[in-house]
């Protein structure tokens, strides 16, 4: 009787917790995998109006969160602005602050990209919230989308994408 030899393919898997380099880039070990977006503004050109972006960065991710993009990809308006100097950012839940994370914005109008970046990683484990203020909403009714990406803390960091952002901007009815 012939005993057969069989062999299968190596595959390396990173240890639980640590992050994955591949070729001098930065992954995540365990990516972040959805967005939630809340706004409690939701007319047309409502002043004083926040974006609240929540992710939650699993405890496996293996590296913190060097930040976030969000770029707009649906919506007639694409003229509303943000005020980058007021982006902020914290530890858990809208209407559930936790503890402020140090957040530098930048948005691009041309693009419609904002990104957000942390001085100092959330670290793995922990749910992060990114708040935008757009200095008024839209001021035209539609449903927004926003693409968001997670980007881990490393060299050459290689975004995840956590998927849509969707935002209904109503308009207000007199009678």
């Amino acid at each position: 009787m012939l005993a057969a030899l069989v062999s299968a393919p190596l595959v390396l898997a990173p240890a639980p917790g640590r992050a994955v380099e591949l070729g001098g880039q930065t992954w995540f070990a365990s990516p972040p995998w959805k967005v939630v977006f809340r706004s409690y503004s939701t007319t047309v050109g409502d002043m004083g109006a926040e974006y609240y972006f929540t992710v939650v960065l699993p405890a496996a991710a293996g590296v913190g969160l060097a930040g976030l993009q969000l770029e707009q990809t649906r919506g007639v308006d694409r003229s509303f602005g943000f005020d980058a100097g007021r982006t902020r950012a914290f530890l858990g839940l809208p209407r559930r602050e936790g503890p402020a994370i140090p957040v530098e914005g930048l948005f691009d109008e041309n693009t419609r990209i904002f990104r957000a970046r942390f001085p100092q990683p959330p670290q793995p484990g922990q749910t992060i919230t990114l708040v935008l203020r757009p200095w008024r909403n839209p001021l035209q009714s539609d449903t927004y989308m926003f693409a968001v990406q997670a980007i881990p803390a490393g060299v050459n960091p290689v975004p995840s994408a956590l998927g849509f952002a969707t935002m209904p901007i109503y308009e207000v009815f007199s009678r």
